[in-house]
């Protein structure tokens, strides 16, 4: 039985957002997703959030827990029932807590990797750093608050980015069934943005040529949000074996008893 509704509060939360070849973006994602565009081009990134407070809905704030988090995101479109949905599709969770890298997947959804996270902050600077246990995802982030939105990011303004992201709030990650997704959903109180200035970004992620050939990344924009009241919401899983058509994806367990099978509770 998973706990459904957790509440804290995100502390500081930066979003490195790279353009992305939309063609390259499908091959990273299983069905039922697709790219979700914005100015022609697919959207990728990370999250790199730390968490206060966190504890299941009905606790008090003084028994929450804190962590360092990480995730890899694609922004993405889907049908269900023949209506577009949008989100993200998170490929990989990295957490310095150990807790969520045992119960993630289990008791909450998301499936965690523990990673060693290293973070120095001073005056609205940061230097966030990251390296899994499994060593499969090394990242460094430096930066600064900024007060002026990058010309060159395909957003025309800061308002316009945030807006994005907002609407992103929802997403998908992999499960141990292929096929089947678990969703977690972001509600946050006030949802406030900065622009963020990167002055330094390695990722071992973002830098491999197996995964994105020369020339169809590029970094984009930078956000950040700080002292955030927010809760996640787990959702419904996502069902759609690959071996069925992609129109017919919907919640697992939605609808009466389907034929094809696409009923994964």
């Amino acid at each position: 039985m998973q706990i459904t509704t957790v509440r804290g509060v995100i502390d500081r939360r930066v979003l490195v957002n790279f353009r992305v070849d939309p063609a390259v973006l499908a091959t990273l994602l299983p069905s039922p997703f697709r790219p979700k565009l914005a100015g022609g081009t697919g959207m990728a990134g990370v999250c790199l959030i730390r968490l206060k407070q966190i504890r299941p809905d009905g606790l008090p704030s003084c028994l929450g827990v804190s962590s360092e988090n990480a995730a890899h995101r694609i922004a993405v479109e889907w049908d269900v029932d023949g209506a577009t949905q949008e989100g993200v599709f998170i490929s990989r969770r990295d957490t310095s807590s150990r807790l969520n890298a045992v119960v993630g997947g289990r008791l909450f959804p998301g499936v965690h990797h523990h990673a060693v996270f290293r973070v120095q902050e001073h005056d609205d600077r940061y230097r966030i750093e990251l390296s899994s246990d499994d060593h499969r995802m090394r990242l460094l982030v430096e930066g600064r608050a900024a007060a002026q939105f990058p010309p060159g990011s395909v957003f025309g303004s800061l308002r316009e980015a945030s807006d994005f992201f907002e609407r992103g709030s929802l997403g998908y990650s992999l499960t141990s069934t292929p096929g089947q997704f678990e969703g977690l959903e972001l509600r946050s109180v006030d949802w406030r943005v900065r622009s963020f200035a990167i002055d330094k970004l390695e990722s071992s992620f973002f830098e491999s040529r197996s995964l994105f050939p020369a020339g169809a990344v590029e970094f984009d924009s930078s956000l950040l949000m700080q002292g955030i009241n927010h809760e996640w919401r787990a959702r419904k899983k996502l069902c759609c074996p690959e071996d069925v058509d992609r129109r017919l994806v919907r919640p697992c367990g939605a609808g009466r008893p389907d034929p094809m099978n696409l009923r994964c509770d």
